[in-house]
């Protein structure tokens, strides 16, 4: 296990995640890649994106069947205007590089949305804060151990 993955476990831990960091050879850069990998449906891949809300950090883990509508966004939660985040900022705000976010482990809380379609799934997989690592865990243990809203992310 990696220095990173071994850190991201001991959060999950902190916070009572029942799933284990699935570490892979080689990256697995999109919601496909990473569910052949899996060998599940990509709509069971949690994507963790990035987004600043007015300025602000804002974590929408979607399914990695959707597309986020941010319009739609910006009228859910009440703010002017969502767009995404450089790799900078993501870097920054999540300490974790764009393709391998995990919806924990930043060095400041995030504001975070879930997407409620992820809750057709049983299980589904999250980024382990690192492009080579994911791991299992359910719609409901992601609103509880981001502290997240459950909202709809794309458009219908």
């Amino acid at each position: 296990m990696t220095s990173t993955t071994e850190a991201f476990t001991e959060r999950l831990r902190d916070l009572g995640a029942q799933g284990e960091v699935v570490e892979f050879v080689s990256e697995v850069p999109t919601a496909a890649a990473a569910a052949a990998e899996l060998s599940c449906e990509v709509g069971a891949i949690a994507n963790s994106l990035v987004f600043t809300a007015d300025g602000d950090p804002l974590l929408v883990i979607a399914s990695g069947a959707h597309r986020v509508d941010t319009r739609g966004l910006e009228r859910a939660l009440g703010v002017r205007k969502i767009r995404r985040a450089s790799p900078e900022f993501v870097e920054e705000a999540t300490g974790q590089p764009v393709g391998g976010v995990g919806p924990v482990g930043h060095p400041r809380p995030i504001r975070t949305v879930v997407d409620r379609a992820l809750a057709a799934h049983p299980t589904v997989w999250a980024g382990a804060g690192s492009k080579h690592a994911m791991f299992p865990t359910s719609f409901d243990e992601l609103l509880r151990i981001t502290g997240g809203v459950a909202a709809e992310v794309a458009r219908t």
